[in-house]
């Protein structure tokens, strides 16, 4: 499975996938860097953890906007759409990613996410930039 496949996997199983389902796309030992909260350790962790998030925003979904990708590397900006359960407002996240892929099974070893989380307005992306979405 090329990078390209195997993260659209990996985030369709985000969106409606078992915590299995998310699991299955890492090495055993992966794990998941953010600036906004601790380090997520482990395929079943990274899978139990995607779970909650999804349900915490009302069925969240996950896409990829757009990638860079060479021999066990790739690079993503990607959108989080989701829905706020206090006032069941749309709000969309967005953020970078930077993957390293276990070469033999291109499974994910690492993640390292690059985005902001401010809780008083959920929607998140770059000052000024044009999302035509």
């Amino acid at each position: 499975m090329e990078h390209r496949a195997r993260i659209e996997a990996y985030f369709a199983a985000c969106g409606e996938g078992s915590a299995a389902d998310i699991a299955s796309h890492f090495t055993p030992g992966a794990v998941i860097f953010d600036t906004n909260i601790r380090p997520m350790r482990s395929a079943e962790n990274i899978g139990r953890s995607w779970v909650k998030v999804r349900e915490r925003w009302q069925g969240a979904k996950w896409s990829m906007d757009s990638l860079v990708s060479e021999a066990e590397q790739a690079a993503i900006e990607w959108s989080m759409r989701g829905t706020n359960p206090d006032d069941q407002r749309p709000f969309v996240f967005r953020g970078s990613e930077h993957y390293r892929f276990e070469t033999d099974a291109n499974l994910i070893a690492e993640i390292r996410q690059y985005w902001t989380f401010e809780p008083r307005k959920l929607d998140s992306g770059l000052v000024d930039y044009d999302y035509s979405d």
